[in-house]
């Protein structure tokens, strides 16, 4: 399946804002900073298609997603009862990769695909190879043994600071989880302002 392999770092540098969850003071330093080494100029001087082109790459790129797979799950969100900014945001979070990353699992949300890829999570019980499942309430999440042994997942299970969003929960002391309840929008994460993007989609 086709996927970004450049700099993780340029992408938020571009977008101004932390998309992985890397934890870097130069990457701090250099968030408003973009590729190139030239300054973000104010939102005054960026265009309307601009300013909803960044919002729709913003969240893609979050999501390290492909422009196909993002368009698809906008279009499901426009069939969803729900508000469709609202439903994207749900679908989004929904995400197997997500999932993993929100429940403190692994310390960055790119690490936390490649754990899905390598066959490394279990969704009730059942091994799940694919990032974009989505994951439904009920369903309970949990890694490998082996993926348990992997430094940087000790690490984050042992995070006192990983916040968990109130639609999900931990179970016991390993790396084991469920999701309760649909994912609530009000607690996304990024910045980014969704009906920047249905206007994009809407032209």
């Amino acid at each position: 399946m086709a996927r970004y392999t450049g700099s993780k770092h340029k992408l938020s540098r571009r977008e101004g804002v932390n998309l992985t969850g890397t934890r870097s003071r130069s990457l701090d330093r250099r968030l408003n900073v973009q590729p190139g080494g030239r300054r973000r100029m104010p939102q005054r001087r960026i265009s309307e298609y601009g300013r909803q082109l960044r919002e729709k790459q913003k969240l893609k790129r979050y999501f390290g997603m492909l422009e196909k797979q993002f368009r698809n799950t906008f279009a499901d969100a426009q069939r969803s009862t729900d508000p469709t900014g609202e439903a994207l945001l749900k679908l989004l979070e929904s995400r197997l990769d997500n999932v993993v990353y929100r429940l403190g699992f692994t310390p960055t949300s790119p690490m936390a695909r490649q754990i899905v890829n390598h066959g490394h999570v279990l969704v009730n019980d059942k091994r799940v190879t694919i990032p974009s499942y989505r994951v439904k309430a009920g369903d309970q999440i949990k890694l490998r043994e082996k993926a348990q042994n992997i430094p940087s997942v000790i690490e984050a299970l042992e995070d006192s600071n990983n916040r968990v969003p109130s639609w999900l929960t931990r179970e016991g002391t390993g790396a084991q989880g469920r999701m309760v309840s649909e994912p609530n929008p009000e607690e996304f994460t990024i910045p980014v302002d969704v009906d920047q993007i249905i206007a994009f989609y809407a032209r």
